[in-house]
């Protein structure tokens, strides 16, 4: 098993910290940005790193800013 990036992990757990603040579930979000419930499920996990205009479309599903879900990503 190929080892986690730690940079994926947390953007994972901010989509996830998010999303169940919202009240969603996985398929909830994944229909509300137009994405495959597999992709927000591997996001979540830690093992997809979502392109910027997929970065974009969660935020903007979640009611929040791109860069609210980027923080604390940090270099």
């Amino acid at each position: 098993m190929p080892k986690r990036d730690t940079t994926l992990s947390k953007f994972g757990q901010n989509v996830r910290k998010h999303r169940e603040a919202k009240g969603l579930t996985q398929e909830g979000l994944s229909e509300a940005a137009g994405l495959d419930r597999t992709y927000v499920s591997d996001i979540e996990r830690g093992t997809r790193n979502a392109g910027i205009k997929n970065v974009a479309r969660l935020a903007k599903a979640l009611g929040i800013s791109a860069a609210k879900l980027v923080e604390g990503l940090g270099a």
